[in-house]
């Protein structure tokens, strides 16, 4: 039993630096796609017929993959910390185990969180989620603006849309990967 409760960890501290190193990736891979399709439009700045039919197909297609990124990577972030209460309660098993188990193992310290991290409420402004998820508003805004002003409104209106656009989808991501915390776990 002993054997299988510790393969159980070993195979659970793998699954999280996965998740981890999934999260960095797919973070990385969003932020060089964004920073590509930037500097293509920058190069198309002299010709408006030409600004104008890029950034109506890279803007979308960045900030659909921006959406992608943020459902994946709360995903990953779910998984995350359901693994790490696995491994904790593993833990807890194991120094019961023997008599000196509790200065070998190191568990959650009531006042700190676990090993230093405590979940809370307002933790998740904090992931690689909302990091992109910021990110993909600020594009999802501008990609407003920009074509409000190709289409001849005037640029002030043009901003001010974009930036509430902009603001109702941060609202939006946040609120989504919020609940899906939350709905993992409601404690």
């Amino acid at each position: 039993m002993n054997s299988a409760v510790g393969t159980e960890l070993f195979v659970l501290q793998s699954v999280a630096s996965s998740t981890i190193s999934e999260a960095g990736t797919r973070s990385s891979i969003y932020l060089s796609t964004l920073s590509s399709g930037l500097v293509a439009i920058g190069f198309a700045g002299g010709s408006p017929a030409l600004l104008a039919a890029l950034t109506a197909t890279v803007f979308p297609t960045i900030f659909l993959l921006g959406w992608f990124t943020v459902v994946r990577l709360v995903d990953t972030s779910v998984e995350n910390i359901t693994v790490r209460r696995r491994m904790v309660r593993i833990r807890e098993h194991l120094i019961g185990l023997h008599p000196s188990g509790p200065d070998l193992i190191v568990l959650d310290n009531p006042r700190t969180g676990e090993l230093g991290v405590r979940y809370e409420r307002s933790s998740f402004l904090f992931t690689m989620a909302s990091m992109i998820g910021t990110v993909n508003s600020v594009l999802g805004g501008a990609l407003v603006a920009l074509l409000m002003i190709f289409i001849g409104v005037p640029s002030l209106l043009a901003q001010a849309s974009g930036v509430v656009v902009g603001s109702l989808l941060l609202i939006a991501t946040l609120t989504y990967e919020r609940r899906r915390i939350r709905d993992a776990y409601p404690d």
